[in-house]
């Protein structure tokens, strides 16, 4: 194959991984706001537009593998290709993870802790993935690593908003009912997990900005 086709299938590769972080953001914004209003038909078009985050990975799958059967790349076209690969990896996931808090929305109440701030908390996830995706883009190293400094703020904030469901668990009032009971243990436990989610899209972020910092310098100190 001439070297330039070569190098425009790089090029090609680069932008199909950048349209799929928008998508997987875009999903991941409407799963925020769909906890936020209680907009079980905005959960729903998340959950239903997963399978088109699929697809779109195996698609990039595909030009990921065939570029290294094909061409067999060698130093950084080949940290490129890996990278790319791990990244759109992460990415799925985290599109899996918006479709967890989506439906988290559908199954029942959200909005059972109002002093705990999860749109706080999604804002520095997407900010995390738009820095790390930002990375891989500009080949920017700083930004690799203030991806992985926010994550402990991220992972601050978690732990303090799981603290808050235990205290308030403790404090709580004597319910009168079993089925009562039964309930909010169900919205509470969609709240933890709702926070768990969130900590976790931060880490794939950080994978994201790991795998970039590999990419640019051969450096896989955020890896380990």
């Amino acid at each position: 194959m001439p070297r330039n086709e070569y190098q425009s299938q790089l090029v090609e590769l680069r932008a199909d991984v950048l349209d799929m972080s928008e998508i997987v953001a875009e999903r991941l914004e409407m799963a925020l706001d769909a906890l936020e209003t209680n907009d079980h038909e905005l959960a729903q078009r998340v959950i239903d537009g997963d399978s088109e985050i699929n697809q779109q990975y195996l698609d990039l799958e595909k030009q990921c593998t065939d570029l290294i059967a094909l061409q067999q790349p060698v130093a950084g076209d080949l940290r490129f290709i890996a990278a790319s690969f791990k990244i759109i990896t992460d990415l799925e996931r985290i599109a899996d993870l918006a479709t967890n808090l989506s439906g988290y929305v559908t199954d029942g109440e959200t909005n059972i802790f109002p002093e705990i701030d999860i749109q706080e908390l999604g804002a520095v996830t997407l900010e995390m993935l738009e820095e790390a995706m930002a990375a891989y883009d500009d080949d920017d190293v700083e930004l690799c690593y203030a991806v992985d400094e926010r994550d402990d703020d991220l992972d601050y904030l978690c732990e303090q908003a799981s603290d808050t469901v235990v205290r308030e668990l403790i404090e709580s009032e004597q319910m009168e009912s079993d089925e009562d009971i039964e309930q909010f243990m169900a919205d509470v436990s969609r709240f933890l997990l709702t926070i768990r989610d969130i900590e976790r899209i931060g880490d794939h972020s950080v994978n994201i900005a790991a795998r970039a910092l590999y990419m640019i310098e051969n450096n896989d100190e955020l890896i380990y």
